[in-house]
């Protein structure tokens, strides 16, 4: 299988025919070699439409949904950005190519140490990464112009908003166990927040202090 053509047509049919309009999402999109961040025996699926297991009941999201996310976020490349959930690191791969740094937050052991050898074989150096409850943020590296959340919340955690510096914003899927609708929340001067509807969507649940309790 041709994994560059693969690629290239999954941005041109998947991506910019729906839609996505920034470059530098695009361009990202088309760089990042999404079959490596998959599991190997599913290469050839890394392309197709659809969101994929990574094991630990976990999933990489449907490109599309990974892209409309990623624009929401406004990303100019000086920004430092804060991604919760790991999970394959595709999401941040595609987030390093748009920001000065990410840092990312897995809560699942495994899941991490493929993701940062990953990170390591691409040469993705700014990419900083850490086990832990990623619904309390990154207090020690806040704040952030950017946060990004790849699992669904039952609300929006305020930890999160309160990492955020003014003018910043959140992209987070809120809503039930089931089916959530993706927000982009922006912190104002004041320190309040405005919300704005996205794609309606589904991500596994978030697990944490501040989002869903126990396991999947």
């Amino acid at each position: 299988m041709n994994f560059d053509i693969a690629r290239k047509r999954m941005v041109e049919t998947q991506i910019v025919a729906r839609g996505v309009k920034d470059r530098r999402v695009i361009d990202a999109m088309l760089k990042v070699p999404r079959h490596l961040f998959v599991q190997e025996a599913m290469a050839a699926q890394a392309y197709n439409d659809t969101s994929l297991p990574i094991g630990e009941k976990q999933t990489i999201s449907q490109p599309y949904t990974v892209a409309v996310m990623s624009e929401l976020l406004e990303l100019k490349g000086v920004e430092r950005v804060l991604e919760i959930g790991t999970g394959s690191g595709y999401q941040a791969a595609v987030l390093s190519c748009l920001a000065r740094r990410v840092y990312t937050v897995e809560r699942i052991p495994s899941l991490a140490s493929r993701a940062r050898k990953l990170f390591d074989t691409l040469g993705l150096t700014n990419i900083s990464m850490k086990i832990d409850d990623g619904t309390i943020g990154w207090e020690s590296e806040a704040g952030f112009d950017a946060i990004i959340v790849t699992a669904g919340a039952p609300e929006v955690p305020t930890a999160l908003v309160e990492q955020l510096v003014v003018g910043g914003c959140l992209v987070i899927p809120v809503g039930d166990q089931d089916e959530q609708v993706l927000y982009r929340i922006r912190k104002v001067e004041d320190g309040t927040v405005v919300q704005e509807k996205s794609i309606p969507c589904r991500f596994v649940k978030l697990i944490g202090r501040n989002g869903w309790s126990g396991e999947q």
